[in-house]
Order: structure tokens, then sequence, then C-alpha cells
């Protein structure tokens, strides 16, 4: 049973951040048009991928070093919420906002726990 969970708590982080970070590269394909060259859309590409690379390359950092991992989803969903936030505060609020935030952050979150859990498990 310990071995079970162990492997769940390993992979369930780690595939969810590989499903979250895709989902998030989906955002950057609003940049392509007809009316815009190649080499606008492919810097609309880079520009709006950069988030993706980032936690890409935190993810292959976490992978074998949890904590890493915890703190840069968690950060990350945090960030993302100040973000939005600060967007309230000079746009006005929008109750769809609160959406962004659950969907974004929350599941930052989530799987920033998820590696702490597994991180806390493994030093035990």
């Amino acid at each position: 049973m310990g071995q079970k969970i162990n492997k769940f708590l390993y992979w369930t982080p780690r595939i969810l951040s590989i499903i979250f970070i895709c989902f998030l590269a989906l955002f950057s394909l609003d940049v392509i048009s007809p009316e815009l060259s190649f080499w606008q859309i492919a810097a609309g590409l880079f520009v709006h991928n950069i988030p993706v690379f980032i936690l890409s390359l935190l993810l292959a950092a976490a992978w074998k070093r949890e904590w890493i991992g915890a703190i840069a989803f968690m950060l990350g969903g945090l960030l993302y919420a100040g973000v939005v936030l600060a967007n309230v505060f000079r746009a006005g609020f929008e109750w769809y906002y609160l959406a962004w935030i659950a969907q974004i952050s929350g599941v930052a979150f989530l799987i920033g726990i998820l590696f702490l859990v597994g991180w806390r498990k493994k030093i035990k």
C-alpha cells in the first residue's frame, strides 16, 4: 500500500504539471492571425509562451527535487493571482476574473502542494 501511495505522489504532480503547461501553451495560439507575417506570429508565440518555458525548466529541475516544484508552482499561482487582482484594481471587477484565478492559480497551487507532500514523504 505504501509503495502505491509513493508512486501516486511521485507521478501525479509531474503529470499534472505537463498537462498544465500544455494548457497554458494553448493560450498562445490566439496570436495567429492571417494579417500577421510569419515573424510577427513567431514573436507573439515566443512572448506568450515565456511562462511555459519557465515552468518547463522548473519542472525539469523539480523532477528530482520536489521542493523546487513546490516553491515554483505555488509562487507562480501567487504571481498570477496578483497580476489578475492588479488588473481588477486598474480596470474594475468582472466575475470571470475569479474563474481565471481559480483555473490557473488553483491548479498551480494544487501541483505545488502535491510536490510539497511528495517531498515531505521522501524526507521521512
